[in-house]
């Protein structure tokens, strides 16, 4: 049958749980809704599980214009998305810009949860930011670009040295994918693609994916779990910098829908 995508993942918060989806509208920021919004500090500073591995239990579930927020030990709380108003400066890593407060609810919510003052933004209108890779897409509160992908086959090879040294498999959520494709054989393909379809969506290469520790969280837990995947990695995947690589970034150059089961074409090779 060849290569196709067998699921989608949408993070509707930078840092919080994902959502598997059947289909989606991808756009030149990928996935519809993929990390449009963000937590930030007192100082308006981004947050992520780098520092607060509890985040990882938060779940958004998108309405008709609402968003709930929903995690263990608290109430839900479901508001009124303010798409429009009243914005903040705020601080994505070496990245300064524009981003709309979302008001006093998801505030206090956040910070009872989290235990330290909090706010909630959401990407403005107009928003534009350049993704750092090699094509230079677009790209909203995600790291640097608009789609993580990542084959099966990797995970499966990673998984087996991991076995080899008597650890546990890890699941495909420790690495917070956008797209996952099956019918790659070799491990690592998604390295050596330089351009691809997925069903009508046309992709280009920005770079490898160099991780941070979040891979070493417990996505249904949210703690950390020991040093894995990071431990295997570094013994075949270091980077340049002293990073550990595992997947793949790129941007996005044609819209459409994309839905799980369409075949993946690549179009251009290293």
């Amino acid at each position: 049958m060849g290569a196709r995508v067998v699921e989608l993942v949408r993070y509707v918060i930078k840092g919080c749980a994902g959502e598997s989806l059947d289909s989606a509208v991808v756009g030149p920021m990928g996935l519809a809704e993929d990390r449009s919004f963000m937590v930030v500090d007192q100082n308006n500073k981004f947050i992520t599980q780098r520092t607060r591995a509890e985040m990882a239990v938060v779940r958004p579930t998108l309405g008709d214009g609402t968003l709930k927020l929903s995690a263990p030990g608290i109430e839900d709380f479901e508001f009124d998305i303010a798409f429009d108003g009243e914005q903040l400066e705020v601080l994505l890593h070496k990245w300064t810009g524009k981003a709309v407060d979302q008001g006093t609810g998801p505030a206090e919510w956040f910070s009872q949860f989290m235990g330290e003052p909090c706010r909630l933004v959401r990407i403005p209108p107009g928003h534009e930011r350049h993704s750092n890779g090699q094509t230079g897409g677009q790209v909203g509160f995600a790291d640097a670009d608009a789609l993580h992908v990542i084959g099966r086959s990797s995970l499966d090879h990673l998984n087996g040295l991991i076995l080899e040294k008597g650890g546990d498999t890890l699941p495909m959520n420790r690495f917070r994918p956008n797209v996952i494709v099956t019918g790659w054989d070799e491990p690592y393909t998604e390295d050596r693609v330089r351009a691809m379809t997925l069903g009508a969506i046309e992709t280009s290469w920005e770079k490898k994916a160099v991780r941070c520790v979040v891979p070493t969280v417990d996505q249904a837990t949210g703690q950390k779990a020991g040093h894995e995947p990071t431990k295997t990695l570094a013994t075949y995947r270091r980077e340049e910098g002293g990073g550990v690589s595992f997947g793949a970034k790129f941007a996005v150059i044609t819209s459409g829908q994309l839905k799980v089961g369409d075949p993946v074409q690549v179009t251009a090779w290293a």
